[in-house]
């Protein structure tokens, strides 16, 4: 064998007695750490937050250099399309203001709460995801699933966000024009004592974007991976990429690359 592919038999001795080189080692611990970061991300980070990542586990490595394992690896990030999505543009009253007017950066957490409302395919028909995001660290404060679009699961993700923060001031709370919105009950539940309430301008969905992109983000990383096939069961998905991912676990690069919880925990030390 070793004449007919032209090999000495020293030379093919030698290689067999070979050490791996440094080079070779320090890769091959590299790529098990990328297996294992990706897999803590649930498959859904790229290269550039598991170079961060590996950048703070103390390794000197360029995100050119870990886009080269992942493909030799065969794993890149998740993105799955996400659904198209239509809106009611009803002609509501003209007095309402937007007073975020798109400033998603506010200077301290609890100043400024998003919300918005999204669709969830299941096999069992549409399920309504109501979510509260404070601004601040993009950290979701109140969730809400409903069969229907009524106003009742806009105040439940309301009181869940009420009863997990406190209110000392009065926080700019921003929505699009949605009848649930400008319903009485969701006035009452937002009084003006607590609350300043501001409106998206008529059909312009920019003016909530950063809702808008959370709700974009669960679908076309988590949820459009399933046959969802009733709410109980978009129910427990939700909860564990929300709770057990999204807040707690996922880098940001608004957080500084690190995640929701994180990012306003070092505001409050």
């Amino acid at each position: 064998m070793l004449k007919v592919l032209g090999v000495s038999s020293s030379g093919y001795y030698d290689y067999l007695k070979r050490q791996d080189s440094n080079h070779k080692i320090r890769k091959q611990q590299i790529k098990q750490e990328i297996i294992e970061i990706y897999n803590e991300s649930k498959q859904i980070y790229g290269a550039p937050k598991i170079t961060s990542i590996l950048r703070s586990r103390g390794y000197v490595i360029a995100e050119k250099t870990v886009g080269n394992y992942m493909r030799e690896l065969g794993i890149k990030a998740i993105w799955v399309s996400p659904y198209k999505r239509t809106t009611i543009d009803p002609d509501f009253d003209n007095k309402l203001k937007n007073i975020l007017d798109r400033n998603f950066s506010p200077n301290a957490p609890n100043t400024v709460w998003v919300t918005d409302i999204t669709y969830v395919w299941t096999v069992s028909g549409f399920v309504y995801l109501t979510t509260v995001m404070d601004l601040f660290s993009r950290r979701v404060i109140g969730w809400h699933l409903s069969d229907t679009l009524c106003v009742e699961g806009v105040l439940r993700a309301i009181n869940k966000a009420k009863s997990s923060r406190k209110l000392d001031t009065p926080i700019i709370i921003h929505s699009d024009r949605g009848v649930q919105y400008v319903s009485k009950a969701y006035i009452d539940a937002t009084p003006a004592g607590k609350f300043i309430r501001s409106y998206s301008k008529k059909g312009t969905p920019w003016d909530n974007a950063v809702i808008e992109s959370f709700h974009a983000l669960i679908k076309r990383e988590w949820l459009n991976r399933f046959v969802i096939r009733h709410i109980s069961h978009a129910q427990e998905l939700i909860f564990e990429y929300v709770e057990a991912f999204y807040n707690t676990k996922r880098i940001h690069s608004y957080c500084e690359m690190s995640s929701p919880y994180d990012f306003e925990d070092k505001y409050v030390g």
